[in-house]
Protein backbone atom coordinates (compact mmCIF):
# COMPACT_ATOMS: atom_id res chain seq x y z
CA UNK A 1 0.00 0.00 0.00
CA UNK A 2 1.36 3.41 -0.92
CA UNK A 3 0.86 6.46 1.30
CA UNK A 4 1.95 9.17 -1.11
CA UNK A 5 0.37 12.52 -0.27
CA UNK A 6 -1.05 11.20 2.97
CA UNK A 7 0.71 12.65 5.97
CA UNK A 8 0.53 12.02 9.69
CA UNK A 9 0.77 15.27 11.60
CA UNK A 10 0.44 14.15 15.20
CA UNK A 11 2.69 13.67 18.18
CA UNK A 12 1.18 11.08 20.47
CA UNK A 13 3.67 11.26 23.32
CA UNK A 14 1.17 13.03 25.58
CA UNK A 15 -1.89 10.97 24.61
CA UNK A 16 -3.57 8.12 26.43
CA UNK A 17 -3.53 4.58 25.01
CA UNK A 18 -2.42 5.49 21.50
CA UNK A 19 -1.59 2.87 18.87
CA UNK A 20 0.37 2.79 15.64
CA UNK A 21 -0.75 5.32 13.04
CA UNK A 22 -3.42 4.21 10.60
CA UNK A 23 -4.02 5.64 7.14
CA UNK A 24 -6.39 5.10 4.23
CA UNK A 25 -5.57 2.68 1.44
CA UNK A 26 -4.75 4.25 -1.92
CA UNK A 27 -5.95 2.45 -5.07
CA UNK A 28 -4.35 3.52 -8.36
CA UNK A 29 -4.98 2.24 -11.89
CA UNK A 30 -1.78 0.17 -11.96
CA UNK A 31 -2.69 -1.63 -8.75
CA UNK A 32 -6.29 -2.11 -9.91
CA UNK A 33 -5.12 -3.47 -13.27
CA UNK A 34 -7.33 -1.13 -15.29
CA UNK A 35 -7.00 1.96 -17.44
CA UNK A 36 -6.40 5.38 -15.90
CA UNK A 37 -9.96 6.55 -16.52
CA UNK A 38 -13.33 6.74 -14.83
CA UNK A 39 -14.40 3.77 -16.95
CA UNK A 40 -11.38 1.89 -15.66
CA UNK A 41 -12.45 2.63 -12.11
CA UNK A 42 -15.95 1.40 -12.90
CA UNK A 43 -14.45 -1.80 -14.27
CA UNK A 44 -12.45 -2.27 -11.07
CA UNK A 45 -15.44 -1.60 -8.82
CA UNK A 46 -17.67 -3.98 -10.78
CA UNK A 47 -15.13 -6.72 -10.13
CA UNK A 48 -14.77 -6.12 -6.41
CA UNK A 49 -16.98 -5.73 -3.34
CA UNK A 50 -16.86 -2.04 -2.35
CA UNK A 51 -18.52 -2.79 0.99
CA UNK A 52 -15.98 -5.46 1.86
CA UNK A 53 -13.14 -3.20 0.75
CA UNK A 54 -14.44 -0.47 3.02
CA UNK A 55 -14.80 -2.74 6.07
CA UNK A 56 -11.25 -3.98 5.54
CA UNK A 57 -9.59 -0.62 4.92
CA UNK A 58 -12.04 1.76 6.65
CA UNK A 59 -11.14 4.50 4.15
CA UNK A 60 -9.97 4.27 0.54
CA UNK A 61 -8.57 6.89 -1.84
CA UNK A 62 -9.12 6.26 -5.55
CA UNK A 63 -6.42 8.29 -7.30
CA UNK A 64 -5.32 8.73 -10.91
CA UNK A 65 -8.60 7.73 -12.57
CA UNK A 66 -9.37 11.20 -13.90
CA UNK A 67 -12.87 11.36 -12.43
CA UNK A 68 -14.68 14.59 -13.35
CA UNK A 69 -18.03 16.16 -12.57
CA UNK A 70 -19.30 14.60 -15.81
CA UNK A 71 -18.18 11.04 -14.93
CA UNK A 72 -18.76 11.24 -11.17
CA UNK A 73 -22.30 9.81 -11.10
CA UNK A 74 -21.40 6.65 -13.00
CA UNK A 75 -18.71 5.85 -10.43
CA UNK A 76 -20.58 7.07 -7.35
CA UNK A 77 -23.59 4.87 -8.09
CA UNK A 78 -21.38 1.78 -7.61
CA UNK A 79 -20.08 3.00 -4.24
CA UNK A 80 -23.27 4.52 -2.82
CA UNK A 81 -26.26 2.25 -3.54
CA UNK A 82 -28.86 4.76 -2.30
CA UNK A 83 -27.75 8.35 -1.95
CA UNK A 84 -29.22 10.16 1.01
CA UNK A 85 -30.45 13.73 1.17
CA UNK A 86 -28.71 15.86 3.80
CA UNK A 87 -31.88 16.16 5.87
CA UNK A 88 -31.34 17.44 9.42
CA UNK A 89 -27.76 18.31 8.58
CA UNK A 90 -26.28 21.14 10.62
CA UNK A 91 -23.40 22.17 8.33
CA UNK A 92 -23.86 24.89 5.68
CA UNK A 93 -23.89 23.21 2.25
CA UNK A 94 -25.22 23.76 -1.25
CA UNK A 95 -26.97 21.00 -3.18
CA UNK A 96 -25.29 20.73 -6.59
CA UNK A 97 -26.59 17.42 -7.98
CA UNK A 98 -28.53 14.26 -7.20
CA UNK A 99 -28.13 14.28 -3.43
CA UNK A 100 -24.67 15.70 -4.05
CA UNK A 101 -23.51 18.62 -1.92
CA UNK A 102 -20.58 20.93 -1.33
CA UNK A 103 -18.61 19.40 1.53
CA UNK A 104 -18.85 22.52 3.70
CA UNK A 105 -19.00 26.26 3.33
CA UNK A 106 -17.15 27.38 6.45
CA UNK A 107 -14.53 30.06 5.71
CA UNK A 108 -11.21 28.79 4.37
CA UNK A 109 -9.14 30.07 7.29
CA UNK A 110 -10.88 27.79 9.81
CA UNK A 111 -10.12 24.17 10.54
CA UNK A 112 -13.07 21.83 11.00
CA UNK A 113 -12.59 19.35 13.82
CA UNK A 114 -12.95 15.61 13.50
CA UNK A 115 -16.47 14.19 13.34
CA UNK A 116 -18.56 11.33 12.01
CA UNK A 117 -21.20 12.71 9.67
CA UNK A 118 -24.55 13.28 11.45
CA UNK A 119 -23.53 11.29 14.53
CA UNK A 120 -25.90 13.56 16.47
CA UNK A 121 -28.88 12.21 14.52
CA UNK A 122 -31.22 9.25 15.00
CA UNK A 123 -29.91 7.79 11.72
CA UNK A 124 -26.65 8.52 9.98
CA UNK A 125 -24.99 7.54 6.70
CA UNK A 126 -22.83 4.43 6.77
CA UNK A 127 -20.74 5.50 3.77
CA UNK A 128 -19.41 8.87 2.61
CA UNK A 129 -17.87 9.62 -0.77
CA UNK A 130 -15.81 12.79 -1.18
CA UNK A 131 -14.79 14.02 -4.63
CA UNK A 132 -12.09 16.59 -5.34
CA UNK A 133 -13.19 18.83 -8.18
CA UNK A 134 -10.67 21.59 -7.40
CA UNK A 135 -7.71 21.14 -5.03
CA UNK A 136 -6.72 24.09 -2.81
CA UNK A 137 -3.63 26.14 -3.63
CA UNK A 138 -2.23 25.36 -0.17
CA UNK A 139 -3.61 23.31 2.71
CA UNK A 140 -7.17 22.04 2.52
CA UNK A 141 -6.42 18.43 3.42
CA UNK A 142 -9.20 16.23 4.74
CA UNK A 143 -7.86 14.66 7.94
CA UNK A 144 -9.27 11.26 8.84
CA UNK A 145 -8.97 9.37 12.11
CA UNK A 146 -9.63 5.82 13.18
CA UNK A 147 -12.54 6.03 15.64
CA UNK A 148 -11.09 3.42 17.98
CA UNK A 149 -7.75 5.24 18.14
CA UNK A 150 -9.60 8.49 18.89
CA UNK A 151 -11.61 6.82 21.66
CA UNK A 152 -8.55 5.14 23.16
CA UNK A 153 -6.61 8.42 23.08
CA UNK A 154 -9.19 10.39 25.11
CA UNK A 155 -8.56 10.73 28.83
CA UNK A 156 -10.46 7.96 30.72
CA UNK A 157 -12.08 10.55 32.98
CA UNK A 158 -13.55 12.35 29.98
CA UNK A 159 -14.70 9.10 28.38
CA UNK A 160 -16.46 8.10 31.60
CA UNK A 161 -18.25 11.45 31.84
CA UNK A 162 -19.64 11.03 28.32
CA UNK A 163 -20.68 7.40 28.79
CA UNK A 164 -24.42 8.13 29.39
CA UNK A 165 -24.58 10.08 26.11
CA UNK A 166 -24.94 13.62 24.74
CA UNK A 167 -27.95 15.95 24.75
CA UNK A 168 -28.04 18.12 21.62
CA UNK A 169 -30.23 21.23 21.40
CA UNK A 170 -31.12 23.29 18.32
CA UNK A 171 -33.00 26.51 17.66
CA UNK A 172 -33.79 26.61 13.94
CA UNK A 173 -35.13 29.99 12.89
CA UNK A 174 -37.99 30.65 10.45
CA UNK A 175 -35.90 32.44 7.84
CA UNK A 176 -34.32 35.26 9.82
CA UNK A 177 -31.84 34.72 12.64
CA UNK A 178 -28.57 33.15 13.70
CA UNK A 179 -27.62 29.73 12.37
CA UNK A 180 -29.70 27.65 9.96
CA UNK A 181 -33.41 27.85 9.28
CA UNK A 182 -35.62 24.81 9.76
CA UNK A 183 -36.54 25.02 6.06
CA UNK A 184 -32.90 24.68 5.01
CA UNK A 185 -32.16 22.01 7.60
CA UNK A 186 -35.02 19.73 6.53
CA UNK A 187 -35.16 20.73 2.84
CA UNK A 188 -38.87 21.50 3.03
CA UNK A 189 -41.32 24.31 3.84
CA UNK A 190 -43.89 21.86 5.19
CA UNK A 191 -44.14 21.90 8.99
CA UNK A 192 -46.07 18.63 9.05
CA UNK A 193 -43.29 16.91 7.14
CA UNK A 194 -40.73 18.18 9.64
CA UNK A 195 -42.84 17.09 12.59
CA UNK A 196 -43.25 13.59 11.16
CA UNK A 197 -39.51 13.34 10.61
CA UNK A 198 -38.70 14.40 14.17
CA UNK A 199 -41.29 12.06 15.66
CA UNK A 200 -39.68 9.20 13.76
CA UNK A 201 -36.25 10.33 14.96
CA UNK A 202 -37.26 10.12 18.65
CA UNK A 203 -36.53 13.83 19.11
CA UNK A 204 -38.33 16.29 21.37
CA UNK A 205 -39.49 19.40 19.52
CA UNK A 206 -41.74 22.43 19.78
CA UNK A 207 -42.52 25.56 17.77
CA UNK A 208 -41.76 28.92 19.37
CA UNK A 209 -44.07 31.95 18.93
CA UNK A 210 -41.66 33.54 16.44
CA UNK A 211 -41.65 30.43 14.23
CA UNK A 212 -38.39 29.03 15.57
CA UNK A 213 -38.25 25.24 15.86
CA UNK A 214 -36.58 23.99 19.05
CA UNK A 215 -35.25 20.43 18.89
CA UNK A 216 -33.68 18.28 21.62
CA UNK A 217 -32.08 14.88 21.06
CA UNK A 218 -30.21 12.52 23.39
CA UNK A 219 -27.73 10.32 21.54
CA UNK A 220 -24.82 7.98 22.21
CA UNK A 221 -21.26 9.15 22.77
CA UNK A 222 -19.70 5.94 21.45
CA UNK A 223 -20.91 3.28 19.04
CA UNK A 224 -20.09 -0.34 18.20
CA UNK A 225 -19.37 -0.86 14.51
CA UNK A 226 -22.25 -2.91 13.03
CA UNK A 227 -19.89 -5.35 11.26
CA UNK A 228 -16.68 -5.52 13.31
CA UNK A 229 -18.14 -4.73 16.75
CA UNK A 230 -15.29 -2.29 17.41
CA UNK A 231 -16.25 0.52 19.79
CA UNK A 232 -15.50 4.01 18.45
CA UNK A 233 -15.92 7.61 19.55
CA UNK A 234 -19.13 8.69 17.80
CA UNK A 235 -20.61 12.06 18.70
CA UNK A 236 -20.38 15.73 17.78
CA UNK A 237 -20.57 17.30 21.21
CA UNK A 238 -17.47 19.37 20.49
CA UNK A 239 -18.97 20.78 17.27
CA UNK A 240 -22.19 21.80 19.02
CA UNK A 241 -20.78 23.13 22.30
CA UNK A 242 -19.88 26.82 22.34
CA UNK A 243 -16.37 26.00 23.61
CA UNK A 244 -15.64 24.13 20.40
CA UNK A 245 -16.94 26.69 17.92
CA UNK A 246 -14.40 29.48 18.13
CA UNK A 247 -14.49 33.15 19.08
CA UNK A 248 -17.63 34.06 17.12
CA UNK A 249 -19.68 31.44 18.97
CA UNK A 250 -18.26 32.57 22.30
CA UNK A 251 -19.22 36.17 21.50
CA UNK A 252 -22.73 35.09 20.48
CA UNK A 253 -23.11 33.16 23.76
CA UNK A 254 -22.46 36.40 25.63
CA UNK A 255 -25.40 38.23 24.03
CA UNK A 256 -27.92 35.43 23.38
CA UNK A 257 -29.57 33.48 26.23
CA UNK A 258 -28.17 29.95 26.42
CA UNK A 259 -31.49 28.31 25.62
CA UNK A 260 -31.80 30.43 22.44
CA UNK A 261 -28.40 29.64 20.91
CA UNK A 262 -28.60 28.04 17.44
CA UNK A 263 -27.12 24.86 18.89
CA UNK A 264 -25.49 23.52 22.04
CA UNK A 265 -24.50 20.26 23.68
CA UNK A 266 -24.80 18.95 27.24
CA UNK A 267 -24.31 15.68 29.01
CA UNK A 268 -27.27 13.33 28.62
CA UNK A 269 -28.84 14.47 31.91
CA UNK A 270 -28.74 18.12 30.81
CA UNK A 271 -25.77 19.09 32.98
CA UNK A 272 -23.09 21.29 31.37
CA UNK A 273 -20.04 19.80 29.66
CA UNK A 274 -16.85 21.49 30.94
CA UNK A 275 -15.14 23.53 28.26
CA UNK A 276 -11.84 21.78 28.92
CA UNK A 277 -13.45 18.42 28.07
CA UNK A 278 -14.54 19.80 24.72
CA UNK A 279 -11.10 21.24 23.99
CA UNK A 280 -9.44 17.95 24.97
CA UNK A 281 -11.65 15.89 22.65
CA UNK A 282 -11.04 18.25 19.72
CA UNK A 283 -7.30 18.46 20.22
CA UNK A 284 -6.87 14.71 20.58
CA UNK A 285 -8.90 14.04 17.42
CA UNK A 286 -6.82 16.43 15.34
CA UNK A 287 -3.52 15.15 16.78
CA UNK A 288 -4.13 11.51 15.90
CA UNK A 289 -5.60 12.29 12.47
CA UNK A 290 -3.93 11.52 9.15
CA UNK A 291 -4.16 14.07 6.34
CA UNK A 292 -5.46 13.19 2.88
CA UNK A 293 -3.91 15.86 0.65
CA UNK A 294 -6.16 16.25 -2.35
CA UNK A 295 -5.38 15.92 -6.05
CA UNK A 296 -8.05 16.92 -8.58
CA UNK A 297 -10.12 13.88 -9.53
CA UNK A 298 -9.52 12.03 -6.24
CA UNK A 299 -12.30 10.10 -4.55
CA UNK A 300 -12.19 9.39 -0.81
CA UNK A 301 -14.51 6.57 0.27
CA UNK A 302 -15.09 6.48 4.03
CA UNK A 303 -16.76 4.14 6.52
CA UNK A 304 -18.64 6.80 8.49
CA UNK A 305 -18.76 4.74 11.70
CA UNK A 306 -15.17 3.47 11.74
CA UNK A 307 -13.59 6.76 10.62
CA UNK A 308 -14.13 10.43 11.43
CA UNK A 309 -13.09 13.28 9.18
CA UNK A 310 -12.45 17.04 9.29
CA UNK A 311 -10.86 19.81 7.22
CA UNK A 312 -7.61 21.72 7.36
CA UNK A 313 -7.48 25.45 6.60
CA UNK A 314 -6.56 26.42 3.05
CA UNK A 315 -5.87 29.16 0.55
CA UNK A 316 -7.11 29.55 -2.99
CA UNK A 317 -10.05 27.78 -4.53
CA UNK A 318 -11.14 24.43 -3.11
CA UNK A 319 -14.18 22.45 -4.25
CA UNK A 320 -14.82 19.15 -2.55
CA UNK A 321 -18.19 17.52 -3.15
CA UNK A 322 -19.78 14.90 -0.93
CA UNK A 323 -22.53 12.30 -1.14
CA UNK A 324 -23.69 9.74 1.42
CA UNK A 325 -25.58 6.50 1.72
Amino acid sequence: MTTTNITNTHNTTDLVGTEAAWGPRIVRPAEAGVSASAEGLREYLLGTDPGGLLVESRAVVFRGFGVSTETYDAVADLLLPDRLAYVHGNSPRTKVGRNLYTSTEYPAEFEISMHNEMSYAHAWPSRILFFCDIAAATGGATPVVDGKLWLDSIDPKVRAAFAPGVRYTQNLHDGMGFGKSWQSTFETDDRAEVEAFLDGAEAEWNWQPDGTLRVTQVRRATLSHPVTGTEVWFNQADQWHTAGLGEDAAALAEIVPEDELPQNAYFADGSPIPAEYITHVQEVGMKVAVNVDWEAGDLLFVDNVAVAHGRRAFTGQRRILVAMS
